[in-house]
């Protein structure tokens, strides 16, 4: 099956939150909620795949996703590697 591919309106906490959860499914770790173990028309959260996200922050324009999810006035603490 082909990934699913995502564009983020928005660096803010929520996109913070989610590119750390899609991470851990990807590494294989077991995630605390179940909602993001689940099967979707055949598709996991791991066949996600981020390739472009949007912002109007200096803070995180032109910055790779990976640093700028972790900028400021973003306050998601980092749970995971990406």
């Amino acid at each position: 099956m082909s990934k699913i591919k995502v564009a983020l309106a928005g660096v803010g906490n929520i996109a913070a939150f989610f590119v750390q959860v899609i991470m851990l499914s990807k590494q294989g770790k077991k995630l605390e909620n179940p909602i993001f173990e689940h099967e979707l028309c055949g598709y996991r959260p791991s066949d996600i795949e981020f390739v472009a996200a949007f912002d109007v922050s200096r803070e995180k324009v032109g910055r790779d996703l990976a640093e700028a999810i972790f900028a400021k006035p973003n306050l998601v603490p980092r749970f995971c590697e990406i």
